[in-house]
């Protein structure tokens, strides 16, 4: 199941890599540009975060909140904010609730092979907690790069 521009966002509760209960509704009134990427401190999830991280002013300034979610542990979320000096939110979905409900949990080609793991999705929710716009099957190499093309963030 994948999610469309206008559907209300699924609620969620995740533990982030600081330890700390963190729902969707604590950011109700922001718009939330909400990604998943497969493993932590992986080469191209490792790309994709710190592209995340040099342009979080350009987000922030633009009055999106960036966080990242992936089925890795707090233990090992904390580990791969504190290596790459991530400054935003990591959040821990190690049941893959969140990522099923989300579309981003599911069958994916990998090496020409047919696998089932996270698919590499960002989500942007408005303040309402309606879906914006849904992109899926996204390059962990230049996709910030698009965001902030197509979003005209600068």
């Amino acid at each position: 199941m994948r999610l469309e521009p206008g559907t209300t966002a699924p609620a969620f509760t995740l533990t982030s890599a600081s330890g700390k209960r963190v729902s969707l509704s604590s950011f109700k009134g922001q718009r939330v540009l909400l990604y998943a990427y497969p493993a932590a401190m992986t080469p191209g999830c490792t790309k994709q975060a710190c592209d995340f991280r040099d342009n979080l002013q350009a987000f922030a300034a633009s009055g999106l909140t960036v966080i990242g979610f992936s089925p890795d542990s707090p233990e090992k979320l904390a580990e791969f904010a504190s290596s790459d000096d991530l400054p935003f939110v990591l959040l821990s979905d190690p049941d893959r609730t969140v990522l099923t409900k989300y579309g981003a949990w599911g069958e994916k080609k990998l090496y020409g092979k047919v696998v089932t793991g996270v698919i590499r999705s960002t989500f942007l929710i408005s303040t309402t907690g309606k879906i914006e716009h849904a992109f899926y099957n996204v390059k962990a190499t230049g996709h910030v790069a698009k965001l902030m093309r197509d979003f005209d963030i600068h």
